[in-house]
């Protein structure tokens, strides 16, 4: 409860002196008694969740108001509409420029994306052939989102076009706004 970021297994392992194995069967017992799928136990109000390659305690959801009066108040500063949209653009297509970002969302991206990085959301993986800076989305976009992986990102809605067909999209827009 006290860790700044999510306890991988061996690191329970090796904080306790427990093997890797017990460790990783007594967080699944806990987190089914936590569920409540241990007679006897009740649902708890809080539950343990394997995000960003490790585990940690989180309130439910539906608690969530709650947990947001009483420790958090105003203190929390939430992301900006246009700070989602552009998380969600990293997270879906990333690798990712800067002016890729700007071509998709048709707006100047350069602040939203300092404020992201300087959060800890996105970070430069590299650079383009043009040189260009790539972002990608980080372990702790992760862990704030609740997600184990990119896999867990709900799919694109279907009137989107795929992927791997993007690119020709894009290409088909600029060549529009000329």
């Amino acid at each position: 409860m006290v860790a700044t970021e999510p306890a991988s297994i061996q690191d329970i392992a090796a904080a306790t002196g427990v093997d890797a194995q017990s460790v990783e069967n007594t967080i699944l017992a806990l987190q089914r008694t936590y569920n409540g799928e241990v007679p006897e136990h009740p649902r708890h109000g809080f539950e343990l969740r394997q995000v960003a390659e490790g585990w940690r305690i989180y309130a439910r959801d539906e608690y969530s108001h709650v947990i947001e009066r009483f420790v958090i108040g105003e203190k929390t500063s939430r992301l900006s509409q246009a700070a989602l949209e552009t998380l969600a653009v990293v997270a879906y297509r990333q690798p990712v420029t800067r002016g890729q970002i700007s071509a998709i969302r048709g707006v100047n991206v350069d602040g939203v994306v300092r404020t992201l990085t300087a959060r800890g959301l996105i970070e430069e993986t590299g650079t383009s052939e043009s040189g260009a800076l790539h972002y990608c989305t980080t372990s702790q976009f992760l862990e704030a989102f609740g997600l184990r992986s990119l896999d867990d990102l709900p799919p694109m809605a279907p009137y989107y076009p795929a992927a791997d067909q993007l690119p020709d999209v894009m290409d088909e827009i600029e060549s529009l706004r000329r």
